[in-house]
C-alpha cells in the first residue's frame, strides 16, 4: 500500500496541470481573443496617452 500512498501526488498533480492546460487552450481564439485585444488595446492606448501627458507637462516652463 505504500506504492499508492507514493503515487497518489504525482497523480492528482499531473490531472490538475492536465486541466490547467487544456482551460488554456480553450480560452485561446474565438469571441475571447477579440475581447482581450480590444483590452489590450485600451490599456496601450491609456499608458501611450500617460506617457505623452507626462512629456507636455515636462516640456512646459514653470511660472
Amino acid at each position: 500500500m505504500e506504492y499508492v500512498s507514493a503515487l497518489v501526488p504525482p497523480v492528482v498533480m499531473a490531472a490538475l496541470f492536465i486541466g490547467v492546460i487544456v482551460t488554456m487552450v480553450k480560452s485561446q481564439g474565438g469571441a475571447n481573443k477579440t475581447k482581450e485585444d480590444a483590452v489590450v488595446d485600451a490599456t496601450l492606448a491609456r499608458a501611450e496617452q500617460t506617457r505623452q501627458a507626462g512629456q507636455v507637462s515636462q516640456d512646459r516652463p514653470v511660472s
